[in-house]
């Protein structure tokens, strides 16, 4: 479904531009959970948003490579095709939904521009809105529907996140760090909620996250970005059992266990 080859991506600055992805090549089929794990500034982020063309140009340089969506090339499809293709073919859940959902409009409002912009065939706007709001684990939904952002707690904000980006029938969901505001409790309702939707709908799942932890059982493929570069790419559980790269295997031994009394997490040369 997703195709993403030699992708390199640079921002302007006073002194030239400095490179934020180098040759980033991946791929994800339909119904298929890729995960990308790297620390803050690896450039996880800026491959979710260059997917569809979501950095500002300037400062961002899309310099050489392609993104093939479902045959097409999205670098080189003009803003009218893209339009088509952000929020309806591929939606976003972005890591703090406090500052995603808009505080003045209530959550039908904001559900409803979506499903209206997306899914003009559907009629009964409010019912549609109460079925993704029950589907996401939101309680008593026809009352909530009305509420403003404020009024819900993270876990129930970042579930509204969930059904306002479902709700539109994405072809790919793109969730960047979902989870990271939350406790672990609803971290792990959260995910498994997503997985479940994900079967249901036979969506493509790219998860952008830090945390090794919480990737096994929920991506097939992960692939481990380390300084605007994919350092290692392969099945979930063979990188986890035995990862190849220094990096990787520092994240991996970073990931806290019972009985650990380590009083430092082990680092890597950044000349390797």
């Amino acid at each position: 479904m997703l195709k993403i080859e030699n992708l390199q991506i640079g921002f302007a600055t006073p002194n030239g531009i400095s490179p934020a992805l180098k040759s980033v090549s991946l791929e994800i089929g339909r119904g298929e959970t890729l995960a990308i794990v790297g620390e803050s500034g690896s450039g996880k982020s800026v491959t979710a948003l260059a997917i569809t063309r979501l950095l500002p140009t300037p400062p961002a340089v899309y310099q050489s490579g392609s993104i093939m969506f479902e045959g097409r090339d999205l670098l080189a499809a003009s803003d009218a095709e893209l339009r088509k293709v952000r929020g309806g073919k591929i939606a976003y859940i972005f890591q703090e939904p406090s500052t995603s959902l808009n505080p003045v409009y209530s959550i039908r409002s904001q559900m409803a521009e979506m499903i209206q912009l997306h899914r003009p065939d559907v009629t009964d706007i409010n019912a549609e809105i109460i079925r993704w709001l029950d589907a996401v684990g939101i309680v008593d939904p026809s009352t909530r529907l009305h509420d403003y952002p404020h009024q819900l707690s993270g876990g129930m904000q970042q579930r509204v996140m969930i059904a306002m980006a479902l709700s539109a029938r994405p072809d790919l969901l793109i969730a960047d760090e979902p989870t990271t505001a939350l406790d672990v409790t609803i971290q792990k309702q959260i995910l498994d909620k997503l997985r479940e939707l994900q079967r249901d709908l036979n969506m493509a799942v790219m998860l952008i996250t830090h945390n090794f932890a919480i990737i096994r059982g929920l991506a097939r493929h992960v692939a481990v970005m380390y300084r605007g570069e994919i350092v290692e790419y392969g099945e979930t559980e063979q990188v986890l059992k035995n990862p190849q790269h220094p990096y990787t295997k520092a994240l991996i031994a970073c990931i806290p266990r019972l009985g650990d009394h380590r009083h430092r997490l082990p680092t890597i040369d950044s000349n390797f």
